[in-house]
C-alpha cells in the first residue's frame, strides 16, 4: 500500500517504535534488574510486562508484550468514559494503534510476538467497533 516506505513514514511521527524494523535487539543487564517488582518482559526479563499506558513494547528489547486483559476500551482508545465520543479522534487512534500492532508488521518476528500482535489487533478492532456505534457504546458503558 505505501510502497515499502512504511517505516520511513511512521518512525518520524513517533508511531513506530525503534528496533521494530530489524534493528539489533538490546541486551538487558540482569544485575540492574535485581530487586525490581515491576512486571517483566517475556523475552528478556527486563522491566516491561503487560503494557500500561501506551507501552506495547519492552523498553529494553523492543519485543511486543502481551495485551493487558484488565484494560477497558475507553482507556485503550484514549477516550473519555462517557457516551459522547469524538469519532474522528477515535478513528485516528484506531489507525495509530493498528500501525503499531497489526500482524502484517510482525511476519518476521518470533511466534510469541505474532500471537501477541493478533491479540492486540483483535482487541483494538473490538474496541473500535464497540465505541464507534452508539448502541454498543451505551451497552458497554452500562456493563
Amino acid at each position: 500500500m505505501w510502497g515499502g516506505r512504511t517505516g520511513a513514514f511512521l518512525r518520524p511521527s513517533g508511531w513506530w517504535p525503534t528496533g521494530v524494523l530489524g534493528r539489533r535487539l538490546l541486551n538487558c543487564n540482569a544485575a540492574s534488574l535485581a530487586g525490581s517488582s515491576s512486571p517483566r518482559c517475556w523475552n528478556c526479563g527486563g522491566p516491561g510486562g503487560p503494557p500500561r499506558g501506551d507501552r506495547f513494547f519492552c523498553p529494553q528489547c523492543r519485543a511486543l508484550q502481551p495485551p493487558d486483559p484488565t484494560r477497558d476500551y475507553f482507556s485503550l482508545m484514549d477516550c473519555n468514559r462517557s457516551f459522547r465520543v469524538d469519532t474522528v479522534k477515535l478513528q485516528h487512534r484506531y489507525q495509530q494503534l493498528q500501525r503499531l500492532v497489526h500482524p502484517d508488521f510482525f511476519s518476521q518476528r518470533s511466534q510469541n510476538e505474532k500471537d501477541f500482535s493478533e491479540k492486540h489487533s483483535t482487541l483494538v478492532n473490538e474496541a473500535y467497533k464497540t465505541l464507534l456505534a452508539p448502541l454498543s457504546r451505551g451497552l458497554y458503558l452500562v456493563s
